[in-house]
């Protein structure tokens, strides 16, 4: 439930690989996953304006034409690229924020969004300033809820003095565990979702493994440091024995992150990404599996906390998220 009281599936679609960010992909299979989506009951859909440079949106819009009543759609803005030499900002600002949604809309064919997310915080304004930007856009009825991604737990806390946040998204997983360290407990203090995205280690807490060699240009894990090496053979025995344990358990790596995730607290969501009605099967069995203390205890000590080898971002990729702790 978000803090608006809107009832939303206890996992929901991250959409970012309609863009293209893990490998090429195609209408046809994106709208085949999202008719999947909505005959398994997920009714969260999750994407953002940058995702395939609006790709990912227009997909979507193409699915839905114009009728989004079977879910509930979040999208996210404040982030720029210069198109020339690739050169990424942010901008937080009343005038590009609310021309940015009304792209989003309009590559969805759609009048409001369900939620919408201040994609990366632009420095430049302080968090109170923006939010009374996002809750002028809800008062006008242009969206339903407001979140932001990737801030510190003290962000939020400034936030939600001005008005309700619905939801904050952040990367979480068994191998990116910073949430923590202080937003899993401000959130349930606030009455704040979390939405975790990346919730199987892009494919390191999955049943089957991704093989860096196979990376093509554009897919994000490219420069990713821990998928270059050492750190990925550093990483792989670990995400090896973690498949062998779900494996032992009747189950698979890919439901079981994901109902690790979901025992971590009833306010959190995740969102894992999919290009396949397959595999977003598998993910929604994470919803079935029953993990009692003995096998968070045992998971813990297969995947114990700060078990990955190299950061979670390169040097570029770190531009934007807010460090805490």
């Amino acid at each position: 439930m978000l803090q608006s009281g809107k009832l939303v599936s206890e996992i929901g679609l991250g959409c970012m690989s309609f863009g293209g960010f893990y490998g090429a992909t195609t209408e046809a299979e994106s709208h085949a996953t999202l008719s999947a989506a909505r005959d398994f009951g997920i009714d969260l859909l999750d994407t953002a304006n940058v995702y395939g440079l609006g790709i990912s949106e227009a997909v979507i819009g193409s699915f839905l034409k114009g009728d989004s009543s079977s879910f509930t759609i979040a999208t996210k803005a404040g982030i720029w690229r210069d198109k020339e030499h690739g050169n990424r900002g942010f901008n937080n600002k009343p005038d590009y924020l609310r021309s940015e949604l009304e792209g989003s809309l309009s590559r969805m064919g759609i009048d409001h969004v369900d939620l919408f997310y201040v994609h990366r915080r632009d420095r430049d304004l302080e968090i109170e300033e923006v939010m009374e930007t996002l809750l002028a856009l809800k008062a006008e009825g242009k969206i339903g809820g407001i979140g932001f991604s990737e801030i510190a737990p003290a962000s939020l806390r400034r936030a939600a003095a001005v008005g309700p946040v619905d939801v904050v998204q952040s990367e979480y997983s068994l191998w990116s565990r910073q949430p923590d360290l202080g937003m899993l407990q401000t959130c349930r203090e606030l009455g704040v979702t979390l939405v975790a995205y990346s919730p199987l280690a892009r494919g390191m807490v999955s049943s089957v493994l991704p093989d860096p060699a196979t990376f093509l240009d554009k897919d994000f894990r490219k420069n990713n440091p821990r998928f270059l090496e050492p750190n990925f053979g550093f990483n792989l025995p670990y995400a090896k024995a973690f498949q062998a344990y779900a494996s032992d358990h009747g189950t698979t790596a890919t439901a079981l992150a994901l109902s690790w995730c979901l025992a971590r607290g009833e306010h959190i969501i995740p969102i894992p990404g999919t290009r396949s009605p397959e595999h977003l099967a598998e993910c929604v069995s994470g919803s079935e599996v029953t993990l009692t203390p003995e096998m968070m205890r045992e998971i813990e000590g297969i995947l114990p906390a700060g078990w990955a080898h190299g950061d979670r971002y390169s040097e570029a990729q770190w531009n934007g998220p807010e460090g805490y702790c």
